[in-house]
């Protein structure tokens, strides 16, 4: 599961992260690239991994086997897609823990136990994945709190079984923002989706990317759907008909645009103006995305591996600096 990512203060301390033998980290399928954290290479490089893009309803029906094809090229890295609201291929991903915990396991089948910390950005339907795997797999009810409030999980939770034999648990963490987001429109990306509070974004600018993106896909659907005159794509045009399809007035009449630009975006969340997939999926850019990726990656490795080679040669040179001035002391 492609989470975008874990809770830094218990996985620095690794309380949690040397405990797991199996890392989920779960993303949204329409920001499938966006979603990525690449400080958390590093973190997880040594645990397996399968990455799950949730809200499979909300992306574009091609994004799947886009994704699929290049991550195993450029990767050798298993995704799954799901929609944890409806169960869709969580079947799969219990079948698929479950052949893992097989292989890694040592003991007999009843002994086995295997630790998997399921990690991600706010509000990427983690918590709805959890409680999925535990009703399919022990059918057991509702375990993580859910909500489409980023962050609801506040605190890394205890141990939730999702599968008896072999023994598997998930340990579940709280959404983590993605520490360094590269680029504005990135930025609106994410916010767009849900997983940044919305009062810490301008709604109105939120608004006019999703215009940007539902004409970019030739999407007009939103004509009829709100009865604005013509396609268009000038949000200072757009946002007053919609505010007045909706009834969204201030005192005075004047249109409440900043409730007209909630009301956009909300609709989006729900799948009310279809399915497309924000990031750019096309073969090329996936490919000049992933090589990016995997040669940053190899230079961050490469770099630490630089620095302690520098520490251990400081650490040398001060040893060698306490025992001239050991040396001379006896003289």
């Amino acid at each position: 599961m492609w989470l975008n990512y874990i809770i830094l203060n218990s996985v620095n301390r690794h309380e949690n992260l040397l405990l797991c033998s199996f890392l989920s980290p779960v993303s949204k399928q329409h920001i499938p690239l966006s979603s990525i954290n690449h400080k958390f290479e590093p973190i997880a490089q040594k645990k397996d991994r399968l990455i799950v893009y949730n809200k499979s309803d909300l992306a574009h029906p091609d994004t799947e086997a886009a994704i699929t094809k290049a991550f195993k090229e450029h990767k050798g890295q298993d995704v799954v897609f799901t929609n944890a609201n409806d169960d869709v291929n969580v079947k799969g991903i219990i079948k698929y823990l479950a052949k893992k915990a097989k292989v890694s396991g040592t003991a007999s089948e009843k002994e086995l136990t295997t630790m998997v910390m399921v990690v991600g950005m706010p509000n990427v339907g983690k918590s709805s994945l959890i409680n999925s795997l535990r009703r399919i797999g022990v059918k057991k009810g509702k375990a993580a709190p859910t909500g489409a409030i980023p962050g609801i999980t506040r605190t890394v939770a205890g141990t939730i079984k999702v599968l008896e034999s072999p023994k598997v648990y998930l340990i579940d963490t709280p959404g983590v923002m993605i520490p360094h987001i590269p680029d504005p429109v990135s930025a609106i990306k994410v916010a767009l989706t849900g997983a940044i509070s919305d009062h810490l974004s301008d709604e109105e600018v939120i608004a006019d990317y999703l215009l940007f993106q539902l004409n970019q896909a030739q999407d007009y659907s939103y004509v009829k759907l709100y009865n604005v005159k013509e396609p268009t794509d000038d949000i200072k045009v757009f946002l007053p008909q919609v505010a007045k399809y909706i009834g969204a007035l201030k005192k005075g009449g004047e249109y409440n645009l900043p409730a007209a630009a909630q009301f956009l975006v909300k609709q989006y969340r729900l799948g009310k103006l279809g399915r497309f997939t924000l990031d750019d999926i096309r073969p090329e850019a996936l490919e000049e995305f992933l090589t990016k990726e995997v040669e940053e990656t190899a230079s961050r490795r490469q770099q630490k591996k630089a620095d302690k080679i520098e520490e251990r040669k400081i650490k040398r040179q001060i040893q060698q600096r306490k025992w001239e001035e050991r040396e001379k002391a006896k003289l």
